[in-house]
């Protein structure tokens, strides 16, 4: 198994959710921080654990970012981090040889722990373009939908029309990119 290190520069958490009932609503978190231990010989042997500093939630809106770091949302001054934990790895489709992935694991949020399932894809590997030293790249997309009030997230404001200000759906979109040095032979 080789040694995976994750390049930030190419990933991203990104995550959304609707306004005003009709409107979404798109994020990222900026400092994210993940530990892959990738088998590619046998994925479901594979591990993954990511921690996201809440404060670097990212809407494009001060505002709104700023409220969303508040206790109303993350309490980010109380639970700097969200983390997540896988628990097991399967192939989607049983028996077959599969690039698609269940990844199954633990959400924190807020300090509430619970379980969720990332629909995963792994997208290959190749040679990366620095020669020195010789590295090879892995790429993964995965995503999920939760429901924010699963993690106490409930604060929220009915409009006039009728509905709330703020959708309790939050899709989680997740993009990952790694790097394993690997023996310069094995690179071609």
């Amino acid at each position: 198994m080789a040694n995976w290190s994750f390049d930030g520069a190419h990933s991203s958490v990104e995550f959304s959710a609707k306004h005003m009932m009709f409107t979404t609503v798109r994020g990222r978190f900026d400092d994210v921080d993940v530990t892959l231990d990738f088998n590619e010989a046998n994925p479901s042997a594979s591990t993954v654990v990511a921690e996201i500093k809440a404060t670097s939630i990212n809407t494009g809106q001060d505002f709104r970012d700023k409220h969303l770091r508040s206790a109303d949302f993350l309490d980010a001054e109380n639970f700097p981090l969200v983390r997540f934990e896988s628990t097991s790895v399967e192939p989607k489709r049983a028996g077959q040889h599969s690039t698609d992935y269940l990844i199954h694991g633990n959400l924190t949020i807020r300090g509430v722990t619970r379980p969720v399932t990332l629909e995963a894809e792994f997208l290959g590997t190749q040679a990366d373009i620095n020669k020195e030293p010789a590295k090879r790249r892995a790429a993964f997309s995965a995503a999920t939908k939760i429901s924010r009030k699963d993690w106490g997230l409930t604060w929220n404001v009915g409009l006039e029309s009728g509905g709330i200000l703020v959708g309790d759906a939050i899709t989680i979109a997740i993009e990952v990119a790694a790097l394993a040095e690997v023996e310069l032979a094995k690179v071609a």
